[in-house]
């Protein structure tokens, strides 16, 4: 009866056995480092991939997406910039225009029209411009002039320069130096900007006919001049350069 019985009691100890590792095959053990359980509305951190199998939302960018800055909670919005501030721009203007003069008050309502508009700059480029257009229409260059000149200006330098050529004369142009550059006007008008320039230069100006005789001006002789030329320039406009759209000449 006892071996019996000791029988028994081993077969039923080896079967608790089995069951017992059986179940831990398939229900595993608990260590601590278990993974937390997946949140579908909990983005993954940047560290993280996607899981195998997953799909993105339609209309989802791909790769990488970069999110915007927010306002922190009760913080207003950082609000665009709106020009130069006042400070600026009276330094901007010291060099070019006495403060609270009428020219000062209309450069200033360029400049905030325009935050790129710096009269230094603007100054330094009116010179380059002066001298091409010179050079240019002396030599009849209508190539460049078209690049500088507004529709106006350009077809009456056209036309002078047809002229001469119809006479079968040349000009010839040398530009000696720039003695002064002054802004004496300025406006905003129909969402674009005029900047009036004076230019007193000294140039020697020679016309010859087909012969090589001079008809006009001295070859030797370097003569002051002065000019009032206006430059204009729409805020729209992708072109950054200005372009001459009056001329006079005070000599």
């Amino acid at each position: 009866m006892s071996e019996a019985f000791d029988i028994y009691t081993l077969l039923f100890l080896v079967l608790a056995v089995v069951i017992f590792i059986r179940l831990r095959s398939v229900l595993g053990r608990r260590t601590g480092n278990e993974r937390p359980p997946y949140d579908p509305y909990t983005s993954a951190g940047p560290d993280q991939k996607a899981r195998p199998g997953s799909e993105a939302k339609a209309g989802a960018p791909e790769g990488n997406v970069v999110a915007l800055p927010r306002a922190r909670q009760g913080e207003a919005p950082a609000a665009e910039p709106t020009g130069p501030s006042p400070e600026d721009i009276a330094e901007r203007l010291e060099r070019y225009a006495p403060k609270d003069s009428p020219l000062a008050k209309s450069l200033t309502e360029v400049m905030q029209s325009d935050p790129n508009f710096d009269p230094g700059e603007f100054v330094e480029g009116a010179k380059m411009a002066y001298e091409m257009i010179v050079a240019a229409f002396a030599d009849g260059d209508e190539v460049t002039l078209k690049g500088l000149l507004g529709p106006e200006v350009l077809q009456g330098f056209e036309r002078a320069i047809a002229d001469r050529e119809e006479r079968g004369e040349r000009a010839e142009s040398i530009l000696i130096s720039i003695d002064k550059t002054d802004l004496i006007e300025a406006e905003v008008k129909n969402k674009a900007a005029y900047v009036t320039v004076k230019f007193v230069s000294e140039l020697i100006s020679v016309t010859r006919d087909a012969d090589d005789e001079v008809v006009e001006g001295d070859p030797k002789k370097v003569r002051e001049v002065t000019d009032i030329w206006t430059f204009a320039r729409e805020f729209a406009s992708k072109n950054p350069n200005w372009k001459l759209v009056a001329t006079e000449a005070a000599n």
